[in-house]
């Protein structure tokens, strides 16, 4: 197992397409919901604990070698919104080139045959993760951690923020995302004798109903 290979699954830089995705915060930053660095961190912490701990109990699984495809089954049942389906396709049709060129593997190329309109992003993510020979838990914490510095680092953007401030937040967040992902990679462990409604289905209404109101704008500075 590489701790650098770790690190570059997670990095900001790494070509997935993330870098366009505000993960719903432009959509909280229009409607006033998100204006400042304390309301941003209440966001991020309530992405991370819905969101986020679904896509890494996901992407754990799929490490961990279950099914991807019934993985990306789940992920669909999981995510309501045919507007944030669609985002979740198409960022793991992205994040799938940049995986099969730096990790190539046989489940990869596999996943991208039978999902040629793309899988779930965090399905990728965890095979990505396998490929590269992390556990289910990194591939857990890397998409416990997307699934808030991509919000904060999108809002620096949107408001103007202090970055130094935005690294702060993800700083102070950092144990609880240390948290979600232990309890991700545990519900993926419990998937061989429970099946796949182990995993995480937790939910946040509110993002899923502005995510469907954002995919609508004509004018925005974030896909989604």
């Amino acid at each position: 197992m590489s701790r650098a290979a770790l690190l570059l699954l997670a990095d900001g830089r790494f070509p997935a397409g993330g870098h366009a995705h505000s993960g719903g915060v432009e959509a909280a930053v229009a409607h006033k919901a998100v204006h400042d660095i304390d309301s941003l961190e209440a966001f991020c912490r309530g992405r991370l604990h819905t969101t986020g701990l679904t896509t890494a109990g996901l992407a754990a699984a799929a490490a961990a070698g279950c099914d991807p495809l019934l993985l990306d089954d789940a992920a669909d049942a999981r995510t309501p919104v045919p507007a944030l389906r669609a985002v979740a396709r198409r960022l793991g049709r992205q994040m799938m080139r940049a995986a099969r060129a730096t990790f190539p593997s046989a489940e990869l190329d596999r996943l991208a045959a039978e999902r040629p309109q793309g899988a779930h992003q965090p399905i990728v993510q965890g095979l990505a993760a396998r490929a590269a020979g992390l556990t289910p838990q990194d591939a857990a914490c890397a998409a416990a951690y997307e699934s808030t510095g991509g919000p904060a680092t999108a809002a620096v953007r949107l408001l103007s923020l202090d970055p130094l401030d935005a690294s702060r937040l993800l700083a102070r967040l950092s144990a609880e995302i240390d948290t979600v992902a232990a309890s991700a990679a545990d519900a993926a462990s419990r998937v061989a004798t429970e099946g796949l409604d182990a995993l995480p289905s937790a939910s946040s209404p509110l993002l899923d109903i502005t995510g469907e109101q954002h995919a609508a704008w004509t004018v925005r500075l974030f896909a989604s």
